[in-house]
């Protein structure tokens, strides 16, 4: 393939966990797992993939499948930061459960808890309809997330990006596909926020992108774009090191521009080039728009106040 992994790295380390696995390793598992083992849903609990900053992730066997089993932490053990950030603009199912995490009620907390991994989930479905590569879901149950785990054609748990090394030419080829998969991330409405060479796996075939409970809704989030670029220029700064001709490229100037002129479609060829407008801003115009989507946002909160009867 042309992927070399990195000595000692924790793809080794899963390959050892799976190895003691079969040697009746006995290990303990989170309780949330244990309902799905009751109903069925998963037969055995294999061994701990990863630990990551929201989340645990598990390799369990479903009948003959493997999959993978997500455990997200409890809001006060996860280290996510600015979460606060990622939520905006995402839409709630009704108002009561909207004004009970705003007031952060224990039942608001819990609901904001349900909204956070339901973005994944969501996001997860959306991607795969828009040609990304991400693992296929099969629900979220109670916390924990069923999803397919990722291998190579043998059957070896796919190791992450970051433990990898690769050729400059390798290294071209799938920035460039991951540049079209944020590019198609974007035409589905949806920015990762949260990309980096942690959050990519690599099988035979490339590149799979998870890790998605932060994505964010493109239109309603107003970090949309800042996220969208350090995305960017996280994944480009990781394969320069490779290919350095690539850091001097420009895809989220140059996707933005195109996202925010409606030019934006999944088959578009990017180029990585970019020219910034030399045209001066017309700042009376941009004011009068302010005032307006202000003025519509005022008078679209006074009719749900009128309609919930507040």
């Amino acid at each position: 393939m042309g992927y070399h992994l990195r000595p000692a790295s924790a793809h080794t380390s899963i390959l050892h966990s799976l190895f003691r696995q079969s040697e009746k390793y006995i290990m303990k598992f989170p309780k949330r797992i244990q309902p799905l083992i009751e109903d069925g849903l998963v037969d055995e609990v294999i061994c701990q993939l990863m630990s990551g900053k929201e989340a645990m992730v598990y390799v369990v066997r479903c009948g003959t499948e493997m999959r993978c089993a997500k455990v997200y932490k409890e809001v006060n053990k996860r280290s996510f930061k600015k979460a606060v950030e990622y939520q905006e603009g995402r839409k709630g199912r009704n108002s009561r459960r909207a004004r009970a995490i705003e007031k952060g009620s224990k039942y608001g907390r819990a609901q904001q808890e349900e909204a956070w991994q339901d973005a994944e989930v969501n996001a997860l479905y959306r991607l795969a309809n828009a040609n990304v590569r991400v693992p296929t879901p099969y629900g979220c149950f109670d916390g924990v997330l069923l999803m397919e785990l990722i291998t190579y054609d043998d059957g070896q748990v796919a190791p992450r990006l970051n433990d990898v090394s690769m050729p400059p030419e390798l290294a071209i080829a799938d920035h460039n596909l991951v540049m079209k998969y944020i590019l198609r991330m974007l035409c589905a409405g949806v920015v990762h926020g949260d990309l980096s060479e942690f959050n990519v796996l690599l099988d035979d075939h490339g590149p799979v992108i998870i890790d998605l409970p932060q994505a964010v809704d493109a239109a309603g989030n107003n970090n949309a774009r800042a996220m969208l670029e350090r995305d960017v220029n996280n994944m480009t700064a990781y394969y320069g090191q490779y290919a350095p001709e690539l850091l001097s490229t420009q895809y989220a100037k140059e996707i933005w521009a195109l996202y925010e002129d409606g030019a934006l479609n999944p088959d578009i060829e990017l180029s990585g080039h970019f020219e910034e407008s030399t045209k001066a801003a017309d700042v009376d115009l941009v004011m009068l728009e302010i005032k307006a989507a202000f003025a519509e946002e005022q008078e679209r909160r006074e009719r749900v106040r009128l309609a919930e009867g507040f």
